[in-house]
């Protein structure tokens, strides 16, 4: 153990890649996980094609890049195109994290469901392009547990790999039961609303309004004032009165340069602070096909579990990702949680006659300053315990056995 390099940990997402090396408490580098590709002059021409192969960018460099093609090579939160994946992969180790493939040990995430050919593929990059000498790939969920049971153990010296993770991104969210460490497969839930939608959301009201923003940055535009402005109400209508009784004291203004012109233009921020984020408790406002709101799938996913994990489950429901981080998120999320969990226990007492006297629940979601890039410090905490060495797959047995060995990536005994 002693002399040996800390392990890697890159932690793929749908909008950002998060890198840095296993130990450190954040991230060296965060980039957008894009690709921009020259597009070929001659369709055919070896040649061409041989230097095209090395001319790429990603991250920040990739993005608005003339003469490239951007490409997105993960689209909610699962790769789609593996040699776009593999040049990412390439620039990020070389290029980035500055290592050597060969010396170092990888922790990579995946997310909840998916594929065994999935983790397949990767291990094939990653033993036979980049030579690595072990892999291990976790699933976020359970690294962000990981992360939390870890803080929670430093606070009040109790920890526990039993919870609900609720990991939302740019471009997926997901409601993950893990009961000591192990992800509950068949009652995870997606939602189709994530990071991304809440952006177009608040471009087509900003929109609609016709605030005066050049139509070439309003996707831009409209990302700047989710991030910066917005946040979750407790109540729609009182929310609406207020800016109505007291606007000057709610609406914000934002001031952007227009890229053509380089003049000032601004815009008064007002309905779209809150209206963005309400889309994850009213989904329909946004997607007429999906209508559950967020705390009704949180609540379904924990009944669907086992009947002696259901309590431990409502009590630990941790946040994850940067959609999560809207000011009151998880205050809301409890109340309402609360109230169906509340109603549901009151409707069994009425149903016995109020003979059963039903245990109240203790329903708790845990908000922390770490919880934007949760995945990567549960992975960089992992990667630095002396057991990670022992669980990775090692380039010794892909070589025997085949990329098969990285369908499965055991559970090892420091997470539960």
């Amino acid at each position: 153990m002693a002399g040996r390099l800390p392990a890697c940990v890159v932690d793929c997402g749908t909008g950002y890649t998060k890198l840095g090396y296993a130990g450190n408490t954040e991230p060296q580098f965060i980039v957008p996980s894009c690709i921009a590709i020259k597009e070929s002059a001659k369709v055919g021409s070896r040649t061409v094609k041989g230097v095209d192969d090395l001319d790429f960018f990603i991250g920040d460099e990739g993005i608005d890049k003339p003469n490239y093609a951007t490409k997105w090579p993960i689209r909610h939160g699962i790769v789609e195109d593996w040699d776009l994946m593999e040049r990412f992969m390439e620039q990020v180790i070389f290029k980035y994290l500055r290592a050597e493939p060969e010396d170092h040990y990888f922790l990579l995430t995946e997310p909840p469901l998916n594929t065994p050919e999935n983790r397949e593929y990767t291990a094939e990059i990653m033993f036979e392009s980049f030579n690595v000498p072990g892999l291990y790939i976790a699933v976020q969920d359970t690294t962000v547990l990981f992360y939390n049971g870890v803080t929670l153990m430093l606070q009040v010296g109790e920890r526990t790999l039993t919870g609900t993770v609720i990991d939302s991104g740019d471009g997926v969210t997901h409601v993950i039961p893990v009961a000591e460490g192990y992800v509950i497969g068949s009652c995870i839930k997606h939602i189709p609303i994530a990071g991304r939608d809440i952006t177009y959301f608040t471009q087509q009201l900003l929109r609609e309004r016709e605030v005066g923003i050049p139509p070439e940055q309003s996707l831009e535009t409209a990302k700047a004032v989710k991030e910066r402005f917005s946040y979750v109400c407790p109540d729609l209508v009182k929310e609406f009165s207020k800016y109505d009784t007291d606007g000057s004291k709610w609406i914000k203004q934002y001031t952007g340069i227009n890229n053509i012109s380089k003049k000032e233009f601004t815009v008064d921020v007002g309905y779209e602070r809150f209206l963005g984020p309400e889309i994850f408790f009213h989904p329909e406002f946004a997607n007429p096909d999906f209508t559950q709101p967020i705390s009704e799938v949180v609540d379904e996913v924990i009944q669907n579990c086992p009947i002696d994990v259901r309590r431990p489950l409502y009590k630990n429901i941790v946040l994850s990702g940067g959609s999560t981080m809207f000011r009151d998120f998880g205050r809301r999320l409890q109340r309402d949680l609360k109230r169906t969990v509340d109603a549901r226990l009151k409707m069994s007492e009425e149903l016995s006659g109020g003979k059963l006297k039903p245990k109240p629940i203790d329903v708790q979601v845990i908000t922390h300053h770490m919880q934007r890039y949760a995945v990567w410090f549960g992975g960089s905490m992992l990667a630095s315990t002396p057991e990670f060495y022992q669980v990775c797959h090692t380039k010794k047995d892909y070589e025997e056995i085949g990329p098969s060995i990285c369908r499965h990536n055991p559970v090892f005994g420091v997470m539960s």
